[in-house]
């Protein structure tokens, strides 16, 4: 089965601190996420940018507007995907990402969604 995560945090929280506090909280992901890389499971795994766009279909044209969109404090940081038997070992395997692994992450409300793929194409 083929699992996505989105790795959430709360940029007001992330933002009210000093870079040079980001950055040490950051450098401590590398070694945890090459861990996590050591599964073998992980298909895919992307930081993301916080410029986001919207794209839908209003009286027959594409409608571009910014974001984010929700009414809520988080935002989407990273996603990944990977392989994994059931919903338990997914997530045993995500349990293994930074997001879960890094104390400080509790500061800025890092968490992480766990959702099963119904179509997955890889043109490898």
């Amino acid at each position: 089965m083929i699992f996505l995560c989105m790795g959430y945090f709360n940029p007001e929280k992330m933002d009210a601190r000093p870079r040079a506090e980001i950055d040490a909280v950051m450098s401590e992901c590398q070694p945890v996420v090459e861990n996590f890389y050591k599964s073998g499971n992980v298909l895919i795994d992307a930081g993301l940018e916080s410029e986001t766009k919207s794209l839908r279909r209003v009286n027959g044209k594409v409608i571009v507007t910014d974001g984010p969109f929700t009414e809520t404090k988080e935002m989407i940081g990273s996603i990944f995907i990977f392989e994994a038997e059931s919903m338990d070992e997914a997530i045993q395997l995500a349990s293994l990402h930074p997001t879960t692994q890094i104390s400080r992450g509790e500061e800025f409300g890092w968490r992480i969604e766990i959702r099963p793929v119904h179509y997955f194409k890889n043109d490898k």
